[in-house]
């Protein structure tokens, strides 16, 4: 792993104000904070932080590319793999928690690491950027809880069927006869009397070749195709919907999955450092019963 002194660099400046959390700042607020990152380089392999560490920095990446996983061995998962441009470990620069996950460098990697020592001092400085990053972090906590909180599940069906006018209802009962066996039975009967009835020659008003029940059909197929084809486009609509809804739910609930496995992951990293701390402690410092002195008889 080789280091570097922190120096301003455009590229540091360009890479950090592609991160949410500071897409608020001022062009002089980014410049000023690219003067305290600093750049490393990682070789393919070699792990960035580790599951349990104490974590204080962000990590912005150049060039490469980072695997981000949870646990060991069999129970060993990749979360994410992470390529330039994109960043980690940002909750660090706040709470300074234990790390939730493994990063480790798939490939040689370039990276520039933003300490939270750095951050405070760059906040001391500029306590108006400060502002401005817990007004990002305010508006963010919003939409999330926002998203959180609306109910995304619902019947859309419902609500498009609650939106169509008299019309298009007359419509959708039309082609949902027109493509029913009861249409079919009813024209062909229809037909059989028309073409009966002008054969026998009990009533001739369409003889054969019967170019009258040629026009009526004609008639019928050319105002029918219309009303189906708009019945079908509202089929396309309904079904557009209901990809979206389907979308928002997987959305949500991916969201909630990812809470619910950092929550887990963090709490098996606390569960670690207890029972690591548990077996550092000196077997003498270990609670013992008092012992009860023996009955002297009198």
């Amino acid at each position: 792993m080789q280091m570097n002194m922190p120096v301003s660099d455009p590229q540091h400046e360009a890479l950090l104000a592609k991160i949410p959390l500071f897409e608020s700042l001022t062009k002089d607020d980014i410049v000023a904070l690219s003067t305290h990152v600093e750049e490393i380089v990682y070789e393919a392999g070699a792990v960035v932080f580790r599951q349990g560490e104490e974590g204080s920095s962000l990590f912005v990446i150049e060039d490469g590319s980072v695997e981000i996983s949870h646990g060991e061995g069999s129970g060993h998962i990749v979360l994410a793999t992470l390529f330039a441009g994109q960043y980690f470990g940002e909750l660090s620069l706040f709470d300074g928690a234990p790390r939730s996950a493994t990063a480790t460098a798939v490939k040689k990697t370039g990276v520039i690491r933003l300490d939270r020592d750095d951050l405070v001092d760059f906040v001391n400085r500029n306590p108006a950027a400060a502002l401005r990053i817990i007004a990002e972090m305010g508006d963010r906590l919003r939409q999330t809880n926002e998203l959180m909180s609306r109910q995304v599940a619902r019947n859309v069906l419902e609500e498009a069927e609650e939106s169509l006018t008299y019309g298009q209802r007359i419509a959708d009962k039309v082609a949902k006869f027109g493509g029913s066996w009861p249409f079919i039975f009813m024209f062909a009967a229809i037909m059989v009397v028309w073409t009966g009835v002008n054969v026998v020659g009990l009533e001739t008003f369409d003889p054969y070749p019967f170019i009258l029940l040629n026009l009526v059909l004609s008639t019928v197929a050319a105002l029918q195709a219309p009303i189906i084809m708009m019945s079908q486009n509202r089929q396309s609509a309904k079904d557009k919907l209901l990809a979206e809804n389907d979308y928002l739910v997987n959305r949500k609930a991916e969201l909630e999955i990812t809470a619910l496995l950092r929550g887990q992951a963090e709490l098996l990293a606390r569960l670690a450092l207890l029972e690591r701390d548990a077996g550092r402690r000196p077997v003498d410092s270990i609670d013992r019963p008092t012992p009860v002195p023996p009955h002297v008889s009198e």
